[in-house]
């Protein structure tokens, strides 16, 4: 194994920290590696770290082991089956197996679907041990088939994109169960691996809250909508494959007085007079980094006043941000500012998160990347 000499602050931080990561700057000038190379980080000498290491990214070092151990089939095998082994009794035939650097497999994203696998590679250092983990799920599942979702983010680290099967057939659509509600899903086609499994908690949460009017806005596959069972449920998404699978999913769970709305959420809201008892505000992530946070904060502000706008007294409205430079605390100041605006006052019912199959490890900050809140709109 290659051995990297760190400088006494790169060598603290590790010690001190524990981080997830080092990013380039904080690695040797000459750094010979090749992309995605496991070496042992050390400093003068002391092991203090086994890492992904590749001198192409930002991000130039992620951290496999505290222990000096080899790296190889046996260790991603010990990594992929504690994972596994702590979702068990998740009720629900659709869930995240292995959730990246949360689960000690820094660039390894893998869902399950019934007997399907969708794996992502993110980092070159898990891309190269590709075929081996592939083999050991096969080993662990006997899967039906493995589908690989490589998304934009692998060009961070010098990778194509790709979209492939890796291993024997893959079901073009699966039915997610999740108690008594059933969603259906594209595996290859949609966003993410195939479903937001991460807000399979918060559904039921914020499905208790549903009454008379429901409003789910960004609904993406209607699951929020759908959950809160109200006399009227009105959904609004821009994407055409979105809009198809919540009328497939409203009918696959009896659902039936609905609208769904094919528009920009801002332009909606800038037109919508209807007044709603539920409103769900789920968008996608607007900061994907703290660079693109003043924006996002703009944008999220426009929402929640718009929504309280049309949210009446004794109603409930949902915050989702799935982006961890806006997070819980960002949304209830801007919550709060906004009840100013709107003339009334906002109890916190619900504080939320990402469900249990997505870990949040103290030690990764970004694991935490979807937080919400339930608030209750109120006026004296």
């Amino acid at each position: 194994m290659k051995k990297i000499d760190l400088s006494k602050h790169a060598a603290q931080k590790l010690l001190k920290q524990r981080p997830p990561w080092l990013y380039r700057n904080e690695l040797p000038d000459t750094l010979y590696t090749e992309p995605g190379e496991v070496a042992a980080l050390v400093h003068q000498g002391e092991y203090l770290a086994t890492a992904f290491v590749n001198p192409h990214s930002t991000i130039a070092a992620r951290v496999l082991s505290w222990r000096d151990e080899p790296v190889d089939r046996d260790f991603f095998a010990r990594r992929i089956e504690r994972a596994i082994a702590k979702r068990e009794g998740i009720e629900s035939n659709a869930l995240r197996l292995v959730h990246s650097e949360a689960d000690g497999l820094p660039g390894l994203v893998a869902d399950r679907y019934g007997d399907n696998l969708v794996l992502s590679f993110t980092t070159a250092g898990m891309d190269r041990f590709k075929e081996e983990i592939v083999e050991i799920f096969v080993d662990l599942l006997s899967p039906k088939g493995i589908w690989e979702k490589g998304d934009k983010i692998r060009l961070k680290e010098g990778l194509e994109a790709t979209h492939r099967t890796l291993y024997g057939d893959v079901d073009e659509t699966f039915i997610i169960e999740e108690g008594t509600k059933r969603f259906q899903t594209d595996l290859k086609a949609s966003q993410k691996t195939g479903f937001f499994l991460d807000q399979r908690r918060n559904r039921r949460i914020v499905g208790r809250y549903g009454r008379k009017r429901t409003l789910d806005l960004f609904a993406n596959a209607g699951g929020f909508g759908i959950y809160a069972e109200a006399e009227s449920t009105k959904f609004v998404e821009i994407s055409e494959l979105a809009c198809t699978q919540i009328e497939t999913n409203c009918r696959l769970n009896g659902l039936k007085n609905y609208e769904i709305v094919k528009a920009d959420v801002f332009g909606f809201l800038e037109k919508e007079t209807e007044r709603y008892d539920l409103i769900v505000v789920d968008p996608p992530a607007f900061a994907k980094s703290k660079k693109a946070r003043s924006g996002a904060l703009k944008g999220w502000k426009y929402l929640i006043v718009r929504s309280l706008a049309l949210l009446e007294e004794g109603g409930h409205m949902a915050l989702f941000s799935c982006s961890h430079a806006v997070g819980l605390e960002d949304l209830l100041d801007l919550a709060r500012s906004s009840a100013v605006v709107d003339g009334c006052r906002l109890e916190v019912l619900e504080t939320m998160k990402q469900d249990v199959d997505h870990p949040w490890m103290l030690d990764v900050p970004n694991s935490l990347y979807l937080t919400g809140a339930l608030l209750g709109k109120r006026v004296w």
